[in-house]
């Protein structure tokens, strides 16, 4: 996926309130952007580290400008990761349409946002005529404490938690159900779930696993243009 405009880069002074970041652009002034991640952003939040900010025409934002990513600059390589929580559905859509995921290839609707569960709604909805429809959850992963590894979740979530149960109550429906956990770093090598954050999703996914849902994990390249999926990860989780 391509940025429609080219992205503007400044450093990070802080982030806020959540969903408010304060930049420091290159000539010396300074901006608020939205921040499109509620998590705890881990590990990324170093004042200093360069930025990339979007911007918007919209004349009724009250912010212009929405981060999109950041340069690690305390870590070996300077990684990039992608920040925004809103990109991942796009991102993977796009890949399993041109076909990139094996493991989601050979169907031929793909629908977002399907009411499914208990008032729930499922990220990516697959159907073909000669095999099941297929559940895909898609969860934004942006934390990496040891070299190489991803994890996920980076803060507790109940709703996370929820989509598990709700994906095996549809395997056991006859459906298909896969996570799909997108790694926004170009430094992930494997993936895993990280059990101290969140032990509940921890056990929850076990479950789920022992349900039949499935796991796909991708890591992405990113650079100031853009941002697609890169490959796919070993998936390294211990049922404790």
């Amino acid at each position: 996926m391509k940025f429609d405009k080219p992205l503007v880069t400044g450093t990070l002074i802080k982030r806020y309130k959540r969903f408010l970041t304060d930049v420091k652009l290159a000539d010396g002034s300074t901006i608020t952007a939205s921040c499109p991640n509620t998590g705890s952003m881990s590990g990324l939040l170093n004042p200093g580290n360069r930025v990339w900010l979007s911007t918007s025409d919209n004349p009724k934002r009250k912010y212009r400008h929405t981060w999109e990513m950041l340069e690690c600059g305390d870590l070996p390589k300077n990684p990039m990761v992608g920040i925004n929580t809103h990109l991942p559905n796009k991102l993977v859509a796009q890949a399993i349409e041109d076909g990139l995921v094996p493991e989601l290839a050979g169907y031929t609707s793909l629908r977002r946002e399907v009411k499914y569960g208990q008032n729930s709604r499922i990220d990516l909805f697959l159907e073909s005529k000669d095999q099941p429809p297929c559940y895909v959850e898609i969860k934004n992963v942006t934390l990496l404490r040891q070299p190489g590894l991803a994890e996920f979740p980076d803060t507790v979530t109940v709703r996370g938690t929820k989509h598990l149960t709700e994906l095996s109550a549809m395997v056991a429906n006859g459906a298909r159900a896969v996570m799909f956990y997108l790694v926004q770093r170009d430094d992930a090598q494997r993936f895993s779930l990280a059990s101290d954050v969140d032990p509940t999703y921890f056990n929850a996914y076990n479950k789920a696993k022992a349900a039949g849902v499935e796991t796909l994990a991708w890591s992405c390249k990113l650079d100031e243009t853009g941002i697609e999926l890169d490959k796919a990860l070993p998936v390294e989780i211990e049922n404790k």
